[in-house]
């Protein structure tokens, strides 16, 4: 029996580590450009790498997509990616600040930084995904995203590059669906359809 669900969302948050670029490129192809909903992605980098990420996603999506701004106000259809060597945060008025905070979980940006940010600012209309990755960085966010009622994706392990960060994120909470990475941008799309931008 198919599930759906009339619940709004108002945006999406994304983690992923080793062989995230692969996967996030599966995931947002799918996704039209009017999608309805702001996405925001820290995919782990070198703190010293160049700012490529943006470039090479836009070439697999027809989606907006840019390196994240500090006070940047989120809009919909746009996806937004943490620069290297910066924490990304989402403020409860919904815009995005930057961070050289230390490093959580041996990462900068950190996954978890974002997900337990957005989670305050949107509640229980946030969707949080986490992909493909090395170590255990997103799987607390997700677990904060639960605890306010949003709604947990994890990338399927038996596809992933590297499995420990979907394991652990699985591990961490209840998690509503588990997709390999081409089928998530598909079941956002009909998540979404039962949901309106709500964006205050």
């Amino acid at each position: 029996m198919k599930q759906t669900t009339q619940k709004e969302f108002s945006a999406v948050v994304i983690g992923a580590s080793a062989g995230g670029i692969k996967a996030l490129s599966s995931l947002l192809a799918p996704l039209p450009r009017e999608f309805s909903l702001p996405i925001i992605i820290v995919q782990h980098l070198h703190p010293h790498s160049e700012s490529y990420l943006s470039h090479i996603l836009s070439t697999k999506s027809e989606l907006h997509i840019k390196q994240a701004d500090e006070k940047e106000s989120l809009c919909a259809g746009s996806v937004y990616i943490a620069p290297p060597n910066y924490h990304l945060l989402v403020e409860e008025d919904h815009t995005l600040s930057l961070s050289l905070d230390t490093w959580v979980n041996y990462s900068r940006p950190s996954i978890d930084v974002l997900f337990e940010t957005a989670a305050y600012a949107y509640r229980d209309k946030l969707i949080g995904i986490v992909l493909t990755g090395a170590n255990y960085d997103g799987s607390q966010g997700l677990k904060k995203i639960k605890d306010f009622g949003g709604y947990a994706i994890v990338q399927e392990p038996s596809s992933a590059e590297v499995d420990v960060m979907p394991n652990a994120a699985i591990e961490a909470t209840t998690v509503d669906k588990v997709l390999p990475p081409n089928e998530i941008g598909i079941y956002l799309l009909q998540l979404v359809r039962h949901s309106k931008f709500h964006h205050d």
